[in-house]
């Protein structure tokens, strides 16, 4: 059997380790033969124009999609045939795109119920004592996202950039070890963006992150590394100031589509 590539094999070093996956649909090839290594603890953002395959990248990491071909390590375990679920047990995490929230419960018993989801509680059928633990985390997981004095709001009321945070709080439940944020920026003012800067910057340091982002200030931001795709590839991987001075992102990036 031909040997693993020496930086692969040392998959144990990094959180997440993928090797020359592709995810084909159809004729089409969403990924092709992406290679990605994320140390524990480091905040990387993913940037494309639509259609570089970004999403589909989350999508097979997470287990929403599995790759044709290649393989996905988590923290030297191989998961790539793994379902979402046994991936989010042993520390992943993940937002997405368009909300999914209890719309009609509070805030706080979104986050209560996230944490009470990847709790060895989830399928007791009785209601959580006042001085739960559960409560007491979801309580920290609402301050940290800056939600305290919306708590006991019901989310259908608040605002899109309130929900988004919400969102990162209930991402936080459990015990992450890498979350992936799937464009937590869009539809936000620039106030809003601000404040969401100033949430993933004071996450726990233990805990890494992965950023799709569109808005390119945020996301340089808060990462402290940078990759970049095009057409389902990886295109250029660098440091925050590399990437921003690059000429040929920056091409790619005014001459391709926007959003």
């Amino acid at each position: 059997m031909q040997a693993e590539p020496e930086a692969f094999a040392r998959g144990l070093e990094n959180a997440l380790d993928l090797e020359m996956v592709t995810r084909m649909f159809g004729a089409l090839a969403a990924l092709s033969n992406v290679s990605l290594s994320v140390r524990p603890g480091e905040r990387r953002a993913v940037l494309g124009s639509n259609g570089a395959g970004k999403t589909t990248l989350f999508n097979c990491i997470t287990g929403d999609f599995l790759p044709t071909s290649g393989t996905i390590r988590f923290f030297g375990e191989d998961v790539t045939e793994f379902p979402p679920q046994e991936r989010v047990r042993r520390g992943l995490r993940r937002t997405y795109q368009t909300s999914l929230l209890f719309k009609k419960l509070t805030v706080r018993e979104n986050v209560h119920l996230a944490c009470r989801g990847v709790s060895r509680q989830r399928f007791s059928f009785f209601p959580s004592r006042r001085d739960d633990v559960l409560i007491a985390a979801a309580e920290k997981l609402v301050e940290a996202v800056h939600l305290t004095s919306a708590k006991d709001k019901i989310v259908a009321d608040l605002s899109h950039g309130q929900q988004r945070q919400l969102e990162i709080a209930m991402a936080l439940a459990g015990a992450p070890r890498l979350i992936l944020f799937d464009e937590p920026a869009a539809g936000l003012s620039p106030a809003e963006r601000q404040d969401l800067v100033a949430i993933l910057t004071s996450l726990p340091a233990h805990i890494g992150f992965i950023i799709i982002e569109h808005d390119m200030d945020v996301a340089l931001r808060v990462a402290e590394s940078v990759t970049v795709m095009h057409d389902g590839r990886i295109f250029k991987e660098g440091a925050p100031r590399e990437i921003e001075a690059d000429e040929e992102v920056q091409e790619l990036y005014l001459g391709g589509e926007d959003g």
